[in-house]
């Protein structure tokens, strides 16, 4: 099946003081200057430059997917300013973000496999752990398909949805267009339902969530399935989450939708969104739309704002549909 797939990539945006919070140092409690730690629980902070994390032992091969790259960088940047990575984005916290990546050492010091390899061009799957044999959400970053923001609205989802117990990955995919990122996506999905076992997860009633391009990626996939994107047929997801698009694409084999947008986002309209959930509604597929007051693009679970806590009521509407 062939797809015209439209691909938006936008202007880069300049921050505000608003999406970039500058901190002394991380919230992690970091060891006693005199205790001797292996160099793969080191913790970092955000005094830490983006060489620090390229070559930190807990990323060993799949560091360059950690940060949003893609657009090059400067290596002796202090994680400090992690939001000049992040352009469309906003809301971006340093000190949270530095939280997140010390939580994935932690990981990966237990023992525990973080990253598996794809086996395709810059594509693979960011795997944090639920309960043994709890569904797996797949996660979708967005930033325009020109960067993958997996560190402010990819890694922060996953976590908080493993510590409920679910067992949820991170798609990293190759940027430069929607087809090839939904072929990774796919791909992934594959993936995991061919080592479920390994895996430990239960593949009935998955879901995909997606914020931005990575909200297109998740819809695409929810409406026409892994096989339309080179993978094998699976069955479709049981629920889609949408985090601020622009996407208006629909079919009657939609998955049930949950959408969410703040009212001032200047990217993705939100009166996009509230029609494509109208129309979903309309021909009886289950679907929901929230509207957040005075909020900008990009919020990621937007800690601090008028969405936070979003993330429940999308789990609630999960289960709603799950089975």
């Amino acid at each position: 099946m062939k797809m015209f797939i439209n691909i938006y990539l936008l202007m880069a945006i300049f921050l505000s003081s608003s999406c970039e919070k500058n901190t002394a140092s991380s919230h992690i409690s970091l060891p006693d200057s005199n205790t001797s730690v292996p160099e793969e629980k080191e913790h970092l902070t955000v005094n830490s430059t983006i060489a620090d994390v390229l070559a930190h032992p807990a990323f060993k091969g799949f560091s360059q997917y950690v940060l949003p790259l893609e657009w090059g960088y400067d290596a002796e940047m202090p994680l400090s300013r992690i939001a000049r990575l992040l352009p469309y984005h906003n809301y971006v916290d340093a000190e949270r973000c530095v939280g997140y990546l010390n939580q994935m050492i932690d990981t990966v010091a237990s023992g525990r496999k973080i990253y598996y390899d794809l086996g395709r061009e810059d594509a693979g799957l960011f795997f944090f752990r639920g309960r043994p044999g709890a569904p797996f959400a797949v996660i979708c970053p967005g930033g325009g398909f020109a960067y993958v923001g997996s560190i402010h609205e990819g890694f922060p989802h996953a976590l908080a949805l493993s510590r409920m117990g679910y067992n949820a990955f991170v798609i990293q995919y190759q940027t430069g267009s929607a087809q090839t990122a939904c072929e990774d996506l796919a791909a992934g999905i594959e993936y995991i339902f061919r080592h479920r076992e390994e895996l430990q997860v239960d593949t009935a009633g998955y879901s995909v969530w997606g914020s931005s391009a990575g909200a297109r990626m998740a819809a695409y996939i929810g409406s026409y399935g892994t096989a339309a994107f080179g993978a094998i047929q699976l069955p479709r997801p049981s629920t889609v989450v949408m985090a601020y698009t622009g996407h208006n694409e629909y079919t009657r084999q939609d998955p049930p939708t949950y959408s969410v947008v703040g009212s001032s986002d200047a990217i993705a309209n939100p009166n996009t969104m509230r029609r494509r959930t109208e129309a979903l509604q309309a021909i009886g597929i289950p679907a929901e739309f929230h509207l957040y007051p005075n909020l900008r693009h990009g919020f990621g679970l937007g800690i601090g704002t008028s969405a936070e806590g979003w993330i429940d009521g999308a789990v609630r509407f999960w289960e709603e549909h799950r089975k």
